[in-house]
């Protein structure tokens, strides 16, 4: 078959297609033919050797695969021919992998398998941020930086499916269009006065605050969370570690919260399978999880160069087979 090798944490461009033998599933596990996989940071950062999991190279990344059953054994929880999501951690940059079934979920009905791999970690992730740690309540006021990217159009459309009003905060030029298809009630672009910009339409602050950047628009955005607010770390995906100044957190009564959500399922592995019972609903209920961009296996070197230099707005996929 066909995969993606990294052949060292150098980045993307340490990525080679080649022929590898098919996988063989080892006892109890699942074969997939593998039809898309969602491109996403952790990919990116393993091929730089910065992720926390770490693997020794040559190996395919590749975290988020949609994909059908081709082989499962007697009495498993599947069967040939579902359609399956993989939590696969490596090697969805391939045309099949092994995994067990403890990995899959089923694919929601009336998705596309790109669909399926965009909703992998982007989606549970805002969830995640969004129910168990923010508490979001319907009518709160969310505000989500870094809008313009697959985990802010993820949480734009979570917490509209939830009830909130939600704010798109982007420093991206021309995603408006981009935003306000996926659900955001407003769009303040992330200049000098963004935030006198967003006090007109928030003139209390945001009940929620989702923050998967970090940088140096942290302070400003805390100062925008209102009192009994909650500022939700998701990652750092500008690159900078902020500090907090913990008087603003004291005397506005808010609250600073991480959501980790690889860690979390780490010590809590059944939190998949409900989250993805929550968005199952929320999909029959009219969430459909956008794909911005495709590519095929032979350009995920320059898909994941893309992620890396910003060019990619909102979710895009390897699309590997029909």
């Amino acid at each position: 078959m066909k995969a993606q090798v990294l052949t060292a944490e150098s980045g993307p461009s340490a990525l080679e297609l080649t022929d590898v033998p098919d996988p063989t599933p080892a006892e109890g596990q699942v074969l997939v033919d593998i039809k898309s996989c969602g491109i996403c940071f952790p990919d990116l950062l393993m091929s730089q050797g910065k992720y926390q999991l770490r693997m020794p190279t040559p190996f395919t990344p590749g975290t988020e695969v949609a994909g059908v059953v081709r082989q499962a054994p007697e009495g498993a929880s599947v069967k040939v021919g579902d359609k399956v999501l993989v939590a696969s951690i490596v090697g969805g940059f391939a045309e099949q992998l092994a995994a067990s079934p403890e990995q899959l979920l089923p694919l929601p009905e009336g998705l596309t398998f790109d669909q399926g791999a965009a909703l992998g970690i982007n989606y549970q992730t805002a969830l995640f941020a969004l129910k168990l740690r923010a508490q979001t309540a319907p009518g709160e006021v969310v505000g989500v930086l870094g809008a313009a990217g697959g985990v802010g159009t993820a949480s734009i459309m979570v917490a509209k499916a939830m009830g909130a009003k939600v704010i798109a905060i982007v420093h991206r030029k021309g995603a408006e269009e981009l935003l306000r298809s996926a659900g955001a009630d407003e769009v303040v672009q992330l200049e000098e006065g963004w935030g006198a910009e967003l006090k007109k339409i928030a003139p209390e602050g945001v009940d929620v605050m989702i923050d998967p950047s970090g940088g140096e628009v942290f302070d400003e955005a805390l100062r925008q969370v209102a009192p009994d607010g909650r500022y939700v770390v998701i990652g750092f995906a500008a690159g900078g570690i902020p500090t907090v100044k913990l008087n603003r957190v004291l005397f506005r009564n808010i609250a600073v919260v991480g959501a980790a959500w690889g860690e979390y399922v780490r010590t809590h592995p059944g939190v998949p399978a409900l989250l993805h019972d929550e968005l199952t609903e929320m999909i029959a209920a009219g969430l459909s999880p956008q794909v911005n961009t495709t590519y095929t296996l032979d350009q995920l070197p320059t898909a994941l160069t893309d992620l890396a230099e910003g060019r990619i707005l909102g979710k895009a996929v390897v699309h590997i087979a029909d």
